[in-house]
């Protein structure tokens, strides 16, 4: 079997795949022709540069595998992969440590003026007052995001004798507990107590530009920000106004909002330090993206387990029995998510009816991914699921019952959070096994999942329905589709839509407002 390998790769991993594998490191195919090379390789090992698109996937006629030497998949078309039966695998956990101790490292480096002392004693000047910084003991560090990378921050800050807050809507209380960490309510009781904040979040169009000028002007005077994420999740020209005001002390990035970049207004203060994206630049965490994405592609490459595939239809046995519930199980999980008014503590996947037969495990596990998936900050695949879900203290568990009173088969997922209960029930229907939710906080109700869903509750009376629908029109958002639940006439009632585009705050507020509704939640399914 043959590898094509279009990045660096390190000799470790080089080394593993040359023992089983013919391996052709072709490194001009990362910005080249790789659709008119592909077709007689077996796997392709990338990293973040090549652009594993459609067209390169279809012209890989013998193509098994594409792994992902790092955690990110941005540069891959994971669905058309999954959709010609190519098995997609990456390395969560290879450069973990690297990126923490990156973290700590820009840290230190900002609050002592490393770099600016280094080069101004290299220059010939010794200047011991002009570069005096401060200490990391006792000042409070906000953490945003208490992923692998944030919870192995925290550790390291804690040894700093920091006190360490942290804000993520998606971690029980118990488990910030557990970690010695106070979990903040909001992004704003975060801001305003932080010396420096740590960044360890996804970009996602939620988290796009998620520190701007707003919250910039939240955070304590002198206080320091620490990105080693994401460029764009700080809104850099407000962040370099904030710098320029002197309203903080300066910033430490290691991404930035375009890349690669070599202009900034940010690189035009000394209190600002930075570097090209050197999180994962370590020797020790390409050695282990090299080992394990070596292993990865021989174990995809034998046809046995492989731990950290990432998309199960290509890389698991499933019966052609459940096969067809996968898609609507993770949405399921992902609404579960999207309803909760608190952080996951529990989640039950029930199967009901003829599904029930057969070995439904495979579904609990894409339930878990759905509720972990857009919360969790690193990839979430049917494999690694229950691993992040037990690390961040969320009970799975299943049952099954071959009677069902209503339909031929359903799946109910109920989650335990922090501020009650929430549930949500679907099945398939029809030749084509069309997706429909049937039940959501026990409303009777019948939709398909879209990406964009509206649910709020109200009082049932009429007028209802035109109020709403006329709002959405007034501000061009396009009603897909809308079903009403209620129990008994006149009663509460819950409305589902399915829309064309996201809807802003302040239109599901004025919404709200105008019909007197209950909370809404507004959800954005995972493509």
């Amino acid at each position: 079997m043959k590898v094509l390998v279009t990045e660096p790769l390190s000799d470790a991993g080089l080394e593993l795949l040359g023992r089983d594998f013919q391996v052709d490191v072709r490194l001009e195919l990362a910005d080249g022709d790789l659709k008119q090379e592909i077709a007689p390789y077996d796997a392709l090992v990338v990293r973040s540069q090549t652009d594993v698109t459609s067209d390169v996937i279809a012209a890989g006629e013998n193509l098994k595998v594409i792994a992902r030497a790092g955690i990110g998949l941005d540069n891959v078309d994971v669905e058309a992969a999954t959709r010609r039966g190519v098995m997609v695998v990456n390395a969560p956990q290879s450069n973990i440590v690297s990126a923490a101790e990156h973290t700590i490292a820009l840290m230190l480096a900002q609050a002592r003026n490393v770099p600016q002392a280094n080069d101004d004693l290299k220059s010939g000047r010794w200047d011991r007052a002009k570069y005096q910084g401060v200490e990391l003991q006792g000042k409070t560090l906000g953490v945003l995001g208490l992923g692998r990378v944030g919870a192995l921050v925290t550790q390291r800050a804690t040894a700093f004798g920091m006190r360490v807050i942290a804000f993520d809507p998606y971690v029980p209380k118990e488990r910030a507990k557990e970690m010695g960490i106070e979990l903040m309510p909001t992004l704003e009781a975060l801001l305003v107590q932080a010396d420096f904040i740590s960044i360890h979040l996804p970009r996602t169009p939620d988290t796009e530009r998620l520190i701007g000028e707003r919250e910039l002007a939240l955070m304590k005077e002198g206080a320091r920000i620490v990105n080693t994420a994401r460029g764009g999740i700080v809104d850099e020209d407000a962040l370099a106004k904030a710098i320029e005001d002197g309203k903080l002390a300066g910033a430490a990035l290691d991404v930035f909002e375009a890349e690669p970049t070599t202009d900034s207004p940010l690189f035009e203060f000394d209190q600002v330090v930075v570097t090209p994206h050197l999180g994962a630049a370590t020797a020790e965490a390409q050695d282990k993206a090299g080992a394990a994405i070596a292993e990865m592609v021989r174990l995809a490459l034998s046809g046995e387990f492989v731990p950290y595939a990432v998309n199960v239809s290509a890389a698991a046995e499933v019966t052609e029995t459940v096969r067809p519930f996968l898609p609507l199980a993770q949405k399921l999980g992902a609404l579960v998510t999207g309803l909760a008014p608190g952080a996951v503590r529990r989640v039950e996947a029930q199967y009901l009816g003829r599904i029930a037969e057969s070995d439904t495990r495979v579904l609990t596990l894409g339930v878990v991914k759905g509720v972990l998936s857009g919360v969790v900050h690193e990839p979430v695949s049917y494999v690694n699921a229950p691993t992040i879900a037990r690390e961040r203290g969320i009970a799975i568990s299943e049952t099954r019952s071959t009677v069902s009173s209503d339909y031929v088969n359903l799946i109910h997922v109920r989650a335990d959070t922090d501020e009650g209960p929430v549930s949500v029930a679907g099945t398939l229907v029809g030749k084509r096994n069309a997706e429909r939710v049937m039940q959501v906080n026990d409303y009777d109700i019948e939709m398909a999942p879209a990406r964009f869903m509206l649910f709020f509750t109200y009082i049932d009376r009429p007028g209802i329905i035109g109020k709403v629908g006329t709002i959405l029109g007034e501000h061009q958002i396009n009603i897909a589709t809308m079903d009403v639940g209620r129990p008994t006439r006149g009663g509460t009632a819950l409305m589902g839509l399915t829309l064309d585009s996201p809807v802003p705050a302040d239109v599901i507020e004025r919404i709200r407002a105008d019909i007197e509704a209950g909370p809404a939640r507004f959800i954005v399914l995972p493509d």
